[in-house]
């Protein structure tokens, strides 16, 4: 079956079914990743349907990682909400004013051209 207009389609040519999972490559680790739809088209990245993704093979020597697909979520979870409600509090209280440190001088002024002074250790 087709995939409706607007959602994402399978890689694989003349293939036209709705993409379930992102395949991505590690080429120094010679490693195909398999994973959950990706939220948005990456180049380098390859959407496939459910029937390419199950038969997916890797070339001799690559290992094959398949991530758990119907795990995702559709959206952020509760705690992911509170956290980002909480880094958003601690973003908005004000920060106190510091005092600022003293600057500790190790020499003497011996010449002075605008806002540079040479300083001697003698």
């Amino acid at each position: 079956m087709p995939a409706p207009h607007g959602l994402r389609t399978c890689s694989r040519t003349a293939c036209s079914r709705r993409a379930v999972a992102t395949l991505t490559y590690v080429y120094a680790d010679s490693t195909a990743v398999l994973g959950p739809l990706a939220t948005f088209a990456e180049p380098h990245a390859y959407d496939l349907c459910d029937q390419h993704s199950e038969r997916l093979s890797a070339p001799r020597g690559w290992e094959v990682v398949r991530l758990a697909l119907g795990t995702q979520q559709s959206g952020p979870s509760g705690d992911d909400l509170l956290a980002l409600a909480d880094a958003v509090r601690e973003a908005a209280r004000p920060v106190p004013p510091r005092a600022p440190e003293p600057q500790r001088e190790s020499g003497r002024e011996v010449a002075r051209k605008g806002h540079l002074r040479m300083l001697t250790t003698d």
